[in-house]
C-alpha cells in the first residue's frame, strides 16, 4: 500500500512537471543572453555617442509607435490579460530596428557618432538572429493580437502615408534610453542581479539615479 502511494505520488510530480513545461518555456532562451549583454555593453556608452556629439536639443522626427517605453509595455499587458512575452519581445525587435535606422540615417558619414551606431545596429541584427532561431519557426506565424497588430501595422506603413498627427520629435539619446530599459523589462533572466530582485520594468527603478554593475549608463 505505502508503495503504491509512492508510486502514485512520484507519477503526481512527473505530471506537474509535464504541466509547467510551456511556463517554463515561454522564459528567455540562455542562447539570447550573450548577444544581448554583448548589445547592452554598446548601450552603456550611449550617453557619449548620443548626447555630448549631437548639438543640444537636438532631436529626430520618428513615428509615434517608436517612442515607446516602459509604460508602453505596462499598458499593453493591461490591456491584453496574458499577453505572450514572446510577442512583446517581436515588438520590441520591430520598433528598435526602425529607431536604430532613424537615427542612422541623420547622420553624415563623418559623424562621430555614426562608427558607433552602425556597430549598435550590427549587436542588435545579431541578437535578432538569435532570437528568430531560438524559437519554431510556428511562433512567428501565429496571429498577433489586435492591439499588438494595430501597433505592427503603423510601424510598418509607407511614411508618406502616416498621418502628421502620428510623427513626433525624440533625441537620439531619449530613443536609446527606451531601448535599454525596455529591453531589461523584456529580458529581465539575462539582467537578473543575483544581489537583490531588480523590477526592471517599474519607472522608479530607473529614476534612483544610482550606479550598479548591472545598470547601465543612462
Amino acid at each position: 500500500m505505502i508503495q503504491l502511494s509512492t508510486s502514485v505520488f512520484l507519477l503526481g510530480g512527473l505530471l506537474g512537471l509535464c504541466l509547467l513545461e510551456p511556463v517554463l518555456m515561454t522564459l528567455t532562451p540562455a542562447s539570447m543572453c550573450t548577444p544581448l549583454k554583448t548589445l547592452n555593453e554598446s548601450l552603456s556608452h550611449r550617453r557619449r555617442y548620443m548626447k555630448h556629439n549631437f548639438p543640444i536639443n537636438y532631436t529626430i522626427r520618428v513615428r509615434q509607435r517608436e517612442v515607446f517605453k516602459l509604460s508602453n509595455i505596462s499598458r499593453m499587458k493591461l490591456q491584453g490579460e496574458g499577453l505572450d512575452e514572446v510577442v512583446l519581445q517581436r515588438l520590441w525587435f520591430q520598433v528598435n530596428q526602425g529607431v536604430l535606422k532613424k537615427i542612422i540615417r541623420v547622420m553624415p558619414d563623418r559623424h562621430p557618432s555614426r562608427p558607433y551606431t552602425a556597430e549598435l545596429e550590427r549587436r542588435f541584427k545579431d541578437a535578432e538572429g538569435v532570437f528568430v532561431h531560438s524559437h519554431p519557426a510556428e511562433v512567428f506565424q501565429q496571429e498577433l493580437p489586435e492591439t499588438i497588430q494595430d501597433i505592427w501595422d503603423c510601424l510598418t506603413e509607407e511614411p508618406d502615408r502616416v498621418p502628421e498627427s502620428s510623427w513626433r520629435l525624440a533625441s537620439p539619446k531619449s530613443l536609446l534610453d527606451n531601448f535599454c530599459q525596455t529591453m531589461y523589462c523584456l529580458f529581465s533572466e539575462c539582467f537578473a542581479s543575483q544581489e537583490a530582485q531588480q523590477d526592471y520594468c517599474g519607472v522608479f527603478h530607473w529614476k534612483k539615479g544610482r550606479k550598479k554593475d548591472l545598470q547601465p549608463e543612462s
